[in-house]
């Protein structure tokens, strides 16, 4: 057990031998952390937090009680081999939040980045690769393999089918099921998703240039009610384009995937 002599922790809290904590952490009355877990710099775990398997969490997260981090994976596959789970910084972890480690035909491991916010009940499923400033929003779930980009929020009591790719900026409407890709910048909405649009609130938010937005909208058309299969649609596009949110959404439709995509009306 390598303890920092800055950390503090709650006299009720079980540390098991192994676990590192550093410097500035706190850990809180009732919380367990096991023997693989690595607490970085100012964490603060308030009460009550578990922290099983071999589970990184990045300076400065603050965790609410009752999350679990670190549970095996949910998959009849799992055999007990040896994964992570790896958590970035300043992440904001609400109460019951359960976050699990990889699988070995995943990858072996679970990643979430930094400047998050978790809200209350919500799951991060096994293999998951979720990026920098996403909300997760009350009792939301992704299932296994999901890749969620930057600035995705996910909207309360949806949930986001295994393999699935949510582009950069995108939003999901609460109580949505999402069964295929979403595009950068995508609104999707419906309780079998739909993708009605832009995030034009978010894009605006983030001060995204008028040009832009309106290379954008155009874009949007032309995948919507241009000729061709949807992928062709694109292939269009990013010959023609010279917006660079419009070029991220051309890769996204024609990178790799195991999922079809949202379409526009579809």
């Amino acid at each position: 057990m390598a303890i920092s002599h800055e950390a503090f922790v709650h006299p009720s809290a079980h540390v098991e031998d192994g676990a590192e904590i550093g410097p500035g952490a706190r850990i809180g009355p009732f919380c367990h952390i096991g023997a693989k877990a690595v607490i970085g710099p100012r964490v603060e775990l308030m009460s009550h937090v578990v922290v099983q398997g071999r589970t990184e969490i990045g300076e400065e997260t603050l965790v609410h009680p009752f999350a679990v981090l670190g549970g095996i994976p949910q998959d009849l596959k799992f055999r007990g081999e040896e994964t992570s789970l790896v958590i970035g910084k300043r992440n904001r972890i609400r109460e019951h939040v359960s976050m699990n480690t990889g699988t070995e035909g995943g990858g072996g491991v679970t990643r979430v980045g930094d400047d998050g916010l978790f809200m209350a009940g919500c799951h991060v499923a096994h293999d998951c690769q979720v990026g920098n400033h996403v909300i997760i929003v009350n009792n939301a779930a992704l299932a296994g393999h999901c890749v969620i980009e930057d600035e995705v929020i996910i909207g309360g009591l949806s949930g986001v089918h295994q393999w699935v790719r949510i582009g950069r900026g995108a939003i999901i409407g609460a109580v949505t099921m999402v069964t295929n890709d979403v595009i950068p910048h995508g609104l999707v909405q419906a309780p079998r998703g739909h993708l009605d649009g832009l995030n034009l609130v978010g894009l605006k938010r983030r001060g995204v240039a008028r040009s832009d937005i309106t290379a954008l909208r155009a874009a949007f058309q032309m995948l919507a009610q241009g000729e061709g299969a949807f992928q062709d649609r694109a292939r269009r596009l990013g010959e023609e384009t010279e917006s660079a949110y419009v070029r991220e959404i051309v890769d996204f439709i024609t990178g790799e995937s195991d999922r079809s995509f949202l379409t526009p009306g579809g």
